[in-house]
């Protein structure tokens, strides 16, 4: 026999369904406290719909969980006034981490979002094994675990992007065109190096993270939208309707290899013509660099060290530099008109070293865009720029990695007893 209590859909016999309602619930208010910032049990049981008895019981289970905490006494309301309730920051840790072409990084934030650590070493991945590039990722763990020590807390998951499709189900990296990796079990390879941890461990693909980390909670011009990030390669995320899409299998969003240009330069996948042959960073600085000596064929500086020079050059009003930022802009433009024909996002935003050019690409990026989409004004598609900048990845991974107790609040064990609140 179904029926409904406080707008969840269970069966009056199993016990496993009241479980899992009860847990939907608790990830609501807890989203809710989040999203939309700390009120009474009063205030929370009016704007969730549920009835206060049940609110109470979900603030006292969030509360032994250690995920929220009792604030001030409600302001302005009529009668004796309910204690504010409030996500405890501390509550809960996730990690996240990155693995690109040119380096490695880690971030650790809090339940609140809060950054407690960030790590981050310069690494040539293309000319190591995978074994090694993990060996130089589970050193920037241990020092991200340390943090976490000090703070008398452990991850309740941790979050690896990879340049590259990954099964996220297996925690494989299928290919990684510019890592040179293929059918690598990274999640497990990771777990047998970190000596099989207790938290949750997934592997994601980096551009997919990058796109949640600009999709903010609770920001109605953030729930469609198409994230370019841009590296050595170029890769994609899709938010539909305030959510990640990976596709079927979650390939989805491999933009870099969408084919613009059949004469075009041979891509690392081994095919010709493909988007990120003309518009990766790689290409540009090939375009910008004087010759082979250039300074921006420099080893010996870095991904973040050479679009700087880059952007130097073109504030400097260098020809050269402004001819090739206007090509790459152009072609940017290309690409984000055919994706636009075909989904229509509310933004598409320019991340990684795209962001970082951004104010140089824009207008060329726009101009396309706008010769290139059959609707009129570009079908309402706008152009952003990221503020996040080569981070972006690991800020995504890091915040997927906490979403995962807002999912599921009973993660993280119970602590504290605490009596029923009624307020």
């Amino acid at each position: 026999m179904s029926q409904v209590r406080d707008g969840w859909s269970t069966t009056s016999t199993g016990g496993s369904d009241q479980g899992t309602v009860r847990r939907a619930n608790l990830s609501l208010l807890l989203r809710s406290l989040r999203e939309h910032g700390g009120r009474s049990r009063a205030r929370l049981a009016a704007d969730l719909g549920l009835n206060k008895a049940t609110v109470s019981s979900l603030v006292n289970e969030l509360l032994e969980r250690g995920l929220v905490r009792d604030g001030n006494a409600e302001r302005g309301a009529v009668g004796r006034p309910g204690t504010i309730v409030e996500v405890e920051g501390a509550g809960a840790y996730g990690l996240g981490a990155e693995i690109n072409v040119h380096h490695v990084s880690t971030r650790a934030v809090d339940l609140a979002g809060t950054v407690v650590s960030e790590r981050r070493r310069s690494v040539d991945t293309r000319g190591l094994e995978p074994d090694e590039v993990v060996d130089r990722l589970v050193e920037l763990f241990e020092g991200t675990m340390a943090d976490l020590a000090a703070l008398g807390a452990t991850p309740v998951s941790a979050v690896v992007g990879v340049a590259g499709l990954v099964d996220h189900d297996r925690g494989t990296v299928s290919v990684a065109a510019n890592l040179g990796w293929q059918g690598v079990g990274l999640a497990s390879l990771l777990r047998a190096k970190l000596h099989d941890p207790a938290y949750l461990l997934e592997v994601d693909n980096e551009a997919n993270l990058a796109a949640v980390a600009e999709a903010t909670p609770g920001d109605p011009d953030r729930r469609d939208i198409l994230v370019l990030h841009g590296e050595v390669g170029i890769g994609g995320g899709i938010i539909a309707d305030g959510r990640p899409y990976p596709g079927s299998r979650g390939y989805a969003g491999e933009f870099g290899h969408m084919l613009v240009d059949r004469d075009g330069s041979r891509c690392g996948c081994g095919r010709t013509g493909c988007w990120e042959t003309v518009i990766g960073l790689s290409h540009l600085i090939d375009l910008v660099a004087v010759d082979t000596a250039d300074v921006l064929h420099s080893a010996d500086l870095d991904l973040e060290g050479k679009v700087e020079e880059i952007t130097r050059r073109a504030s400097a009003g260098d020809e050269r530099t402004l001819t090739a930022l206007h090509e790459v802009g152009r072609w940017v433009g290309t690409g984000a008109a055919l994706l636009t024909n075909v989904l229509n996002p509310g933004t598409i935003v320019l991340s990684g070293y795209l962001g970082e050019i951004g104010e140089w690409i824009q207008a060329d990026v726009e101009g396309e865009l706008a010769a290139g989409v059959l609707a009129p004004e570009a079908g309402g598609t706008t152009i952003a720029r990221s503020a996040l900048g080569f981070s972006a990845a690991v800020h995504g991974a890091a915040a997927v990695a906490i979403d995962h107790v807002y999912d599921d609040p009973t993660l993280v064990p119970r602590t504290v007893q605490t009596l029923e609140a009624t307020s």
